[in-house]
Order: C-alpha cells, then structure tokens, then sequence
C-alpha cells in the first residue's frame, strides 16, 4: 500500500473570551486541563485583535464565550477567535454558548423585524465553527438556525436537585412565568415528586420591550411553596410581578430558579424588593457587584455540566445521555 501512514492522536484545546473568563477556568479545571494562552486587547478605535500563544494545528477546539453586556463586543469577539482557529488549521470547533445572545429574536411579531437569532447562528458557521454547545436556549427551535450539530444543555437538573435538597421537605407548586414554558415546569414536577402546576396568565406589548403584566394565576397554589421557574431574569420586572401574584393568591413562599442571570437596568433592586424568598440562577453570566451582596441571591456553578458535554463531544460520547435522552 503506497501512502505514507501514522496514527493520529485526538488533542482536545479550551479557548475563552474576555466575557467572563471564570466560568472558562473553572470549566478547564474539570477537564484537568489549562485555557490555551490568547493574547487579545482593543485597538484605539474599538476594533478587536486576538492571536493564540500555541499552535492550534489539528486540535478540536472548544470556544467559550458568554454574551454578556456589551453583548455586540463579545459576539464579535467570538467571532475573530473562530476566525483565528480555521485559518489556524483546527481540525475541528465548537462554539461553547453559556448565554446565546439574541436568543429572545428568534422569529418576527411584526412586518419588517429581523430575525436575529438566526443571523447570528449563520455568523458563526460562516467564521467556521462546525458545532454549538449552548445552554438553556431560548426556545429549541434555535437549534435549527444553524447548519451543523447542535448540543443543547439544559440547567435543569443542577436547579432541581439544589430546591429538592433544600425545600423539598415542604408541599411545593411548581410555576411558569407564561403559558410558554409549561413543558419545563412539567419535568420540574416530575423531578419534585409531581408537585401541581400552575403558570402566570400574563399579556405583553410589542411596542414596549421587557415590559409584561401579570394578569392572572392559572392553578392551585394556596398553602404551597412556589418554585417559579424560567430560562432567564433581564430586567426582573416579569418575574417580580408574577412573584408578587403569586403571594397575594395565598402561596406560603416564592423561590425563583432561572438560569441565566442577565439582571439589566433595575433587576436587582426589584429582586430584593419582590416577594420572593431566595433567588437561584447559574453562572452562566456573571453576577455585578449589586447582585453578588444581595443575599436572597444564590448562584450554582454550571461548570460541570459544561465540562461533561464538552468530554463527550471530544470522545463521540451521548450528549443526550446527561438529560435521560431528552437533550
């Protein structure tokens, strides 16, 4: 046989962003590994320059990037790296998307609205990414934006193992924010012994952007520790009101778990005032200040859950797997 042959080895690289670079750490450490060394600054009129200190020559890469404010500066960036690693001979990379930015644009209300969600799916494959790992997309249909795999982690099991072990001693209701995310509050029943349902009837403007009301509660919640559920906290108002509806209808307590603490504008000032007892989100963002020193706030680590997913990529292992094939 003519050829010249040698057997390949697999060598797995962690790349991070300068959006939230100890989540990228924490992630590395549980792949007993180290982030490859990345030199990147902003030029004087705001463009951004990234170079990586080692040869990523035949790696799998995996990019982490949260898109944390300001949102357009660290898509952008991820991009550049992306960039970067094809024209550096990778062999293969995925985008690791703790927060997908534009998630909530994922289809139009209005004539002559973009659809934003999906411009920056196609972004990344035209950088050259091959696969995204995200976590707690905004609604599933987004992995469709992209051409190419798509592993969704979800949250899920990191919050409802922390409310099983603090609150499930207590008769529980759990709620949805909004019609929409019934089908989450329905494995977090399952997961609390089959705890009742209920959700917020709420109503929303288009022409005014993270405002909502809540109208209603929808289900049986008298007597019962809360546990309202969503993917993400923005400005708070949404969660707020539908915690303070939810106490005036008799609820013994509210606990809200979220997974993405965006937490703009007013969020935590509302937060500390709201009804509810304790909040819970990930670090899939990273918590100001303000936020950190509220104590009601708890933030779980995401890290290991991250670092799973990007062990069984590298090894074409079952993603589904994590999440009793429901991922």
């Amino acid at each position: 046989m003519t050829g010249i042959h040698r057997t390949t080895e697999k060598n797995l690289m962690v790349f991070s962003g300068r959006a939230h670079p100890a989540l990228s750490e924490e992630v590395a450490a549980y792949l007993e590994t180290s982030l490859v060394p990345t030199q990147a600054y902003d030029f004087a009129n705001s463009e951004t320059y990234v170079r990586f200190d080692e040869s990523v020559r035949g790696c799998d890469a995996f990019v982490i990037q949260s898109h944390v404010a300001p949102v357009n500066q660290w898509i952008m960036e991820h991009l550049i790296m992306v960039d970067a690693l094809k024209r550096g001979s990778a062999k293969r990379i995925t985008v690791v998307l703790p927060f997908f930015g534009y998630a909530r644009q994922d289809k139009k209300h209005r004539g002559r609205e973009p659809i934003s969600a999906r411009l920056i799916a196609d972004m990344y494959k035209t950088a050259g990414a091959d696969r995204l790992l995200a976590v707690d997309l905004h609604t599933a249909q987004i992995q469709g934006f992209f051409d190419g795999p798509v592993d969704h982690l979800m949250a899920t099991p990191i919050l409802t193992d922390y409310v099983k072990e603090k609150y499930g001693d207590q008769p529980l209701a759990v709620v949805s924010p909004d019609a929409g995310r019934i089908k989450v509050a329905e494995w977090w029943s399952n997961k609390l012994a089959g705890a009742p349902l209920a959700f917020i009837h709420k109503t929303r403007d288009v022409n005014r952007p993270n405002e909502s009301v809540a109208n209603r509660v929808v289900g049986e919640v008298e007597g019962r520790l809360c546990i309202l559920v969503d993917d993400m906290i923005d400005s708070g108002g949404t969660i707020c009101h539908a915690a303070d509806a939810l106490m005036e209808e008799g609820a013994r307590g509210v606990v809200i778990a979220a997974t993405h603490p965006i937490f703009s504008g007013p969020a935590v000032e509302r937060l500390a005032a709201s009804g509810a007892q304790e909040v819970v989100v990930t670090n899939t963002l990273p918590l100001g200040p303000e936020a950190e020193q509220l104590e009601k706030i708890t933030q779980l680590s995401i890290a290991p859950l991250i670092s799973r997913a990007i062990k069984e990529v590298f090894e074409d292992g079952s993603v589904t797997s994590m999440f009793e094939g429901r991922a």
